[in-house]
């Protein structure tokens, strides 16, 4: 294509130059030039062909592909209603709930052997052959041990006695326990249920953790029982009388005292004194209405009677 431009561009340049040619022959008139003398018209000589450009062979022709059989459209599945909108309901304001109502404590039980008859005997075996080591009176409780047969073990007396476990004589009842230094105590004072009072007795220290000679377990006062297993039971160091006693500790209100708890009285003849000097008893309450304390006869747990409330002075914790 390109050599085809380049003889179109020299043929037309030699078609123009054809007119100048002629205008440049001299007129009729005359010329210097002799007749033989005229030049020829220049004869041009036909330019060459430019070759035939050859053709490139063409390629054979790539057969169509097959046309891939359509696939049929998948049927249109109706779309299903619309669900009614259901209006969200606010929530609920949060609740706090304390631990305690979540998992309320399980309260631990002490169990006791709870005396249903006046005069009933205290044996040194578990059989009516066993000699009596003493009686109890109704409503007294005892500590349960275990049931051995048609009786129960306990202690009286600082030794392991039984009492009959017939449904008529005794049954079992519960009080909820206290923290473990408070068991501890009561633990030693049930030791010596049945043990006589005797006032004065010999206290096992001074209230300093000395030892004083002539103390025995055989004989107590309500101060130098509390005293005795305050220090066995807890190593607390109380002084030796009620008087000082209830110096001691932190004062409980009546209606928070709790099981472990020391609770001072007055009494018929001291009721009439002032400041410490009307104090008169001291007993350990271990709840529901249930004192540990010897007076006028030997150490039991009982009930707190009215006349004995009539003469309450106040509650001290030391434990």
């Amino acid at each position: 294509m390109k050599h085809k431009r380049t003889l179109a561009c020299m043929l037309a340049a030699l078609l123009c130059a054809l007119p100048f040619a002629a205008c440049a022959a001299p007129e009729s008139g005359g010329t210097d030039l002799p007749p033989s003398a005229e030049q020829d018209p220049p004869v041009f000589e036909p330019l060459p062909e430019a070759p035939e450009t050859l053709e490139e062979p063409a390629l054979p022709e790539v057969p169509e592909e097959p046309a891939e059989p359509e696939t049929p459209e998948e049927p249109t599945v109706p779309e299903a209603p619309d669900e009614p909108t259901v209006p969200e309901q606010p929530a609920p304001p949060a609740v706090e709930v304390p631990p305690a109502e979540l998992e309320p404590p399980v309260p631990q039980k002490s169990e006791y052997v709870k005396v249903l008859t006046n005069g009933l005997n205290v044996r040194k075996g578990a059989g009516t052959n066993y000699a009596s080591l003493g009686t109890v009176q109704s409503e007294i409780l005892l500590h349960f041990i275990e049931k051995d047969g048609g009786w129960y073990k306990t202690y009286y007396r600082g030794q392991f006695a039984y009492v009959s476990a017939g449904v008529q004589f005794t049954k079992i009842a519960t009080l909820e326990k206290g923290k473990p230094a408070v068991e501890s105590v009561i633990a030693e004072g049930l030791k010596y249920m049945g043990v006589p009072y005797v006032y004065g007795a010999v206290r096992y220290h001074d209230g300093k953790g000395n030892k004083l000679k002539g103390f025995t377990e055989s004989k107590f006062d309500c101060s130098s029982l509390m005293q005795y297993i305050f220090f066995k039971g807890a190593n607390v160091l109380l002084d030796v009388t009620t008087r000082t006693q209830v110096l001691q500790g932190t004062e409980v209100k009546k209606a928070d005292m709790q099981r472990g708890d020391l609770m001072f009285f007055t009494n018929e003849s001291r009721k009439n004194n002032t400041g410490v000097e009307r104090i008169g008893h001291v007993a350990l309450y271990l709840g529901g209405n249930y004192i540990l304390h010897t007076a006028s006869d030997y150490a039991k747990v009982e009930q707190i009677s009215a006349t004995r409330w009539s003469y309450f002075i106040t509650a001290k914790r030391v434990l």
